[in-house]
């Protein structure tokens, strides 16, 4: 018994022997690896949470653009005096309101306007005889877009840029695809849409109206134009290819000046 009482009494001395300092730093090492723990666990979570917000904006804006909505930033150009270029007006040459459209017959956004807008602005604005829409090349896609745009005046030679307009967009390729536009090939749709091939043909290989197709675009760097679609609705900005809902404002308010 006295043996026994003995070691209980060594083993209590040996744990009063530990010194302060060191269970200080047990104590110090125990809360500190809880902290880091409860830190990773904190940073995961926010990270999820960030993760989760990025990826809900990129579906949103990968939703907007599938329908041609504010590919660009709102405008922040002010009122620009524009002018119409060489091309016919789309609609009335007397309408009140002029809308003019700087565009890139490559450009995907422009399509979406293409499809997607002019149809309601040609029914209610254009064929009603209240609004006039005047095409500025701003062939910034590379030479392809160079040459498409230069094709577009040598329609226009002939009287028929309307209709090489409509066809290059109903009819745009993926955008890496650039096989469309070569002199062989827009000179066979020239020919289809009933242009003097031959014609044509020498009016593109020649680059007949370079000069004109280049200064619309350094027209539309004068004011402020960087991307297509961009338009001007009496001088009015309104850039990208915004939903028919943002025209009908500006046009309407521009009718009952």
């Amino acid at each position: 018994m006295e043996e026994k009482a003995s070691q209980t009494n060594l083993q209590v001395k040996a744990k009063k022997a530990i010194p302060s300092h060191i269970k200080t730093f047990f104590a110090i090492l125990v809360l500190s690896i809880a902290s880091f723990v409860l830190g990773m666990v904190t940073n995961n979570a926010l990270s999820t949470k960030v993760e989760a917000q990025a990826a809900q904006k990129a579906q949103q804006s990968a939703a907007a653009a599938q329908l041609g909505q504010i590919p660009t930033p709102e405008p922040t150009l002010g009122k620009q005096n524009v002018d119409v270029g060489n091309y016919p007006p789309e609609g009335d040459p007397n309408a009140k309101v002029t809308l003019i459209a700087f565009e890139d017959f490559r450009c995907p956004f422009c399509e979406k306007f293409f499809s997607g807008v002019l149809p309601q602005l040609q029914k209610e604005y254009i064929d009603t005889g209240k609004v006039k829409l005047y095409y500025r090349n701003f062939q910034f896609l590379g030479t392809a877009s160079t040459l498409a745009g230069n094709a577009g005046e040598c329609a226009n030679e002939q009287n028929q840029f309307w209709a090489f307009h409509d066809y290059m967009y109903q009819n745009q390729p993926d955008e890496a695809d650039t096989s469309m536009y070569t002199v062989d090939n827009l000179t066979q749709i020239a020919g289809n849409l009933g242009m003097d091939s031959s014609q044509f043909q020498q009016c593109l290989s020649s680059n007949k109206y370079a000069s004109d197709a280049n200064k619309d675009m350094a027209d539309g760097q004068k004011v402020g134009v960087t991307a297509t679609p961009t338009f001007f609705i009496n001088g009015n900005p309104l850039i990208g290819a915004q939903p028919y809902g943002a025209f009908k404002t500006i046009i309407d308010q521009e009718l009952k000046k």
